[in-house]
């Protein structure tokens, strides 16, 4: 069973930038198909961006194209969100999850394993 930690959220002003790392532990990190959501308190948890297993193809929530970059490194099992152009809009609890089937998903309900969570706070 793969476990999941994410790190470097925080508090930045508009316009700012943040990292997010998502370190695996356990599991097959590699075959993998690698997802990050995000959820504000009395939403349902939203899509963010999603990558394949090989880092080959990756998809992204519309109103993140073009801030947001998903990155992979399967030789240190971290999956990375790298945020520019924040928004208060981007506040959230930001997650990380994996997939065990290599197709596209935007559901949460399609991963099977999830981080804990880091805060991101975009103020205005």
């Amino acid at each position: 069973q793969v476990q999941l930690v994410e790190s470097g959220g925080g508090m930045v002003q508009a316009g700012g930038s943040l990292k997010l790392s998502c370190a695996a532990a356990g599991g097959n990190f590699k075959r993998y198909f690698m997802g990050w959501f995000r959820q504000t308190p009395g939403k349902e948890r939203e899509f963010v961006a999603s990558i394949t297993d090989n880092g080959g193809s990756t998809y992204y929530e519309n109103s993140v194209k073009g801030r947001f970059t998903i990155t992979r490194d399967n030789t240190k099992n971290i999956l990375s969100l790298q945020m520019n152009g924040l928004t208060p809009d981007d506040t959230a609890v930001y997650y990380c999850a994996a997939r065990q089937y290599y197709s596209h998903s935007t559901r949460a309900s399609d991963y099977f394993a999830w981080g804990q969570g880091t805060q991101v706070t975009v103020s205005s």
